[in-house]
């Protein structure tokens, strides 16, 4: 398996969230990580990435 060059924290700031936001994602996804400089696998970081465009995309709710 590759290695995206991200780490958890450059995600969140990619798409203006908190660390906090996108290590939730990472125990939901069953995601290992130890530190915002954690950086991840290519397929790790895809599914945050796809869960994140997933909620941005439903938009609010009515």
């Amino acid at each position: 398996m590759g290695f995206a060059d991200l780490t958890v924290a450059e995600i969140a700031e990619d798409f203006h969230l908190q660390v906090e936001d996108i290590f939730c994602l990472c125990d939901q996804l069953g995601i290992a990580y130890k530190t915002p400089q954690t950086r991840l696998a290519l397929e790790d970081a895809k599914a945050i990435i796809v869960e994140i465009m997933a909620h941005k995309n439903a938009g609010p709710q009515r």
